[in-house]
C-alpha cells in the first residue's frame, strides 16, 4: 500500500472524533437517574413496582431504576408496618421520590453576562420558610414524586456555564435545610 496522506488524515480525524466523544461520555456528560431520598432521622423500607425490598436510612439517598409511565411504591416504617401504597407517573429521565413527604425547594439559579443578581432577586417571588421571607422565588415541594428540576439533591450547580449570550437559568432541588444553607452562602445580604 502506498503512503497516502489523505488516508492518514482521514484516520487521524476519525480517531480524534472517537476520542472526543469518549471523553465527553466518560467525564462530561450529565448522568440521568432517579433517587429515593430520606432527609428525616427515620429509617424506611420500600418496594418499587413490587420488586425487591429496599431500605433507606436517615439522611440517605438511593439510586433506583424506574420505567417511563406508571410506577407504584409501597413504603414501610422501621417496624415494617405499611405507611402507604401509592402510584406515580414518570415522564422524564430524572426524578426524586420523596417517601417521607418532607419539604423540598426547587430553586432557579441564573447565569449570563451583565446579570444584576440583586435586582433580579427583588423581581422574583418571595418564599416563606418557617415564617421568614426568602428572595428568589424557590418553589416548595412535598409530594411523593417530582421531575421538575435540572440538578438533583446530590448534585451541585455548575460553577460556570460558558458561551451564554443571554441570561439563562438552571433549577436544582434542595432539601429544606440544604436550601437554607445554600441561601445564606450564595445570597449574602
Amino acid at each position: 500500500m502506498k503512503n497516502n496522506p489523505s488516508l492518514k488524515g482521514l484516520l487521524v480525524a476519525v480517531v480524534v472524533f472517537i476520542a472526543a466523544f469518549g471523553i465527553y461520555f466518560l467525564f462530561l456528560a450529565k448522568k440521568n437517574y432517579f433517587l429515593v431520598d430520606n432527609p428525616t432521622p427515620n429509617t424506611y423500607y420500600y418496594k418499587i413496582n413490587n420488586g425487591s425490598e429496599g431500605i433507606i436510612s436517615a439522611g440517605q439517598y438511593v439510586h433506583v431504576d424506574l420505567k417511563q409511565g406508571k410506577n407504584s411504591i409501597k413504603v414501610f416504617d422501621q417496624n415494617k408496618k405499611m405507611l402507604y401504597d401509592s402510584a406515580f407517573e414518570v415522564n422524564k429521565i430524572r426524578g426524586l421520590l420523596n417517601i417521607a413527604h418532607q419539604d423540598y425547594y426547587v430553586n432557579r439559579q441564573y447565569y449570563g453576562y451583565n446579570l444584576k443578581k440583586d435586582s433580579l432577586l427583588l423581581n422574583l417571588d418571595k418564599t416563606v420558610i418557617d415564617g421568614k421571607e426568602y428572595f428568589g422565588g424557590a418553589k416548595r415541594f412535598n409530594k411523593l414524586y417530582t421531575e421538575d428540576f435540572y440538578y438533583n439533591v446530590d448534585e451541585d450547580y455548575d460553577k460556570l456555564i460558558k458561551n451564554i449570550q443571554q441570561v439563562e437559568s438552571r433549577s436544582k432541588i434542595f432539601r429544606k435545610q440544604d436550601y437554607l444553607n445554600y441561601y445564606k452562602e450564595y445570597y449574602k445580604f
